[in-house]
């Protein structure tokens, strides 16, 4: 009997031949990632321990990407701890404001996750670097103080579903964001609990890397442990020009056991709108039009990549947002900014009349940057929808594509993208 790609990963870490669904094992770990806000309560518990010295200083990532640049005293002091412990132990892995960019666009871009790894992340979203068939899942902070002190972490070894994509034939303006929120919407938001999510078939092939992120970040949206697609040529071409050290394919055994088995024609799948308050609750985005929205934000962990800032441009290219809408844009990192910019797409959303911000997590978590009012709406490409997500608790959060959410932002109410780009 086979494996899947997942417990590949896993047994290869824990030092195993092979490893099987509800085994507990004992694993070392290739990064360790935490951010402002999960840092400081985990580095409080690797002092605890009393260990003088992290486990590997190349092999642990702090990103302080919520509340930066800091909006307030106490994001101030979150950020000074991250900072001081990130000098203390000389980690590798650090980036500061005007360096810094949202985590999971950045460990990608930077090479500092690479295929065959196994990544914990004092982060829910971690499971994004399941893109490049790595085996990422996001951990508590104590277990995050475990793995800097140890490298090493304990997992339960899931049970894989796996999703295949027929044909590569997609709806106009389909991309990884409704694949899994068609997903989402099929299973619901604990129809993956703690299951790795396999993403496989030509329409996966077809996608690329920065929609394959977005498809793995949300994995955890369905409950699952980890999202992963096994490397591909695209994956490896991805890789080749940011990896710093060996990395290792691993693919799943034609005979591998999967605890059920999903199958999808993406020809089938139109435009997803995801309403309040969960994302389980898709519909198509015709089912949604007409929807008055107040605010339009586009970026995120799992929107803020190069192609989606194209979309968006392309979209507001020679056009106003509606007078009625408030459109913040947020880069991934400052590279993808930067290239943004050179690329004049920058200049086509300011003219547009957007706000165009620093890389930052802030409106996604209701942190900063973008805070609803009671009563408020807004169309976001972030993963999030829960009540409060991003801001009060009395207002609403839509999610959707990049492409959906721009022409939205000219329309002032949620719409097809052809209505604004075909009929324009």
């Amino acid at each position: 009997m086979g494996m899947t790609i997942s417990e590949k990963i896993l047994a290869a870490h824990a030092g195993v031949d092979k490893v099987v669904p509800g085994e507990i094992i004992n694993a070392k770990l290739d990064i360790v990632l935490s951010n402002d806000v999960t840092a400081p309560v985990a580095i409080k518990e690797f002092e605890k321990l009393g260990i003088e010295k992290v486990f590997d200083r190349k092999k642990i990532a702090l990103v302080p990407d919520h509340f930066t640049p800091n909006k307030d005293i106490a994001s101030a002091e979150q950020c000074k701890t991250v900072r001081e412990f990130a000098r203390k132990h000389e980690i590798k892995h650090y980036w500061d404001t005007g360096r810094v960019g949202i985590e999971h666009c950045l460990l990608p871009e930077q090479g500092v996750v690479l295929p065959g790894d196994l990544i914990i992340g004092a982060d829910s979203h971690t499971c994004t670097y399941g893109a490049l068939g790595a085996f990422a899942t996001g951990v508590g902070s104590t277990d995050c103080a475990a793995g800097m002190a140890t490298g090493e972490a304990w997992f339960r070894v899931p049970e894989t579903l796996k999703f295949v994509f027929h044909g590569t034939k997609f709806q106009p303006y389909v991309g990884g964001k409704d694949l899994i929120l068609y997903i989402i919407g099929k299973i619901g938001v604990d129809g993956a609990r703690y299951k790795a999510m396999e993403f496989t078939g030509n329409g996966i092939k077809a996608l690329s890397m920065d929609n394959r992120l977005t498809m793995c970040n949300m994995a955890i949206e369905a409950g699952g442990k980890a999202g992963i697609i096994e490397p591909d040529e695209i994956t490896l071409e991805y890789v080749k020009a940011r990896a710093k050290r060996d990395y290792k394919v691993y693919q799943s055994d034609p005979d591998a056991i999967y605890e059920k088995v999903y199958e999808f024609d993406t020809e089938d799948i139109p435009l997803q709108i995801a309403f309040p308050h969960l994302p389980e609750n898709t519909k198509s985005v015709d089912e949604a039009r007409g929807i008055k929205i107040d605010q339009v934000v586009i970026g995120s962990c799992t929107n803020g990549r190069l192609e989606d800032l194209e979309i968006t441009a392309k979209i507001l290219k020679g056009k106003k947002i509606h007078p009625n809408i408030r459109c913040l844009i947020f880069p991934g990192t400052q590279d993808i900014l930067l290239e943004a910019m050179n690329r004049g797409w920058i200049q086509t959303m300011i003219e547009a009349g957007a706000a165009v911000s620093t890389p930052t997590c802030g409106p996604c978590l209701g942190g900063h940057m973008g805070i609803l009012a009671k009563g408020e709406r807004s169309l976001s490409t972030t993963n999030r929808n829960f009540v409060g997500r991003m801001g009060h608790p009395e207002s609403e959060v839509y999610l959707c594509n990049p492409a959906v959410a721009a022409a939205s932002a000219i329309c002032g109410q949620i719409v097809h993208p052809r209505e604004v780009v075909d009929n324009g």
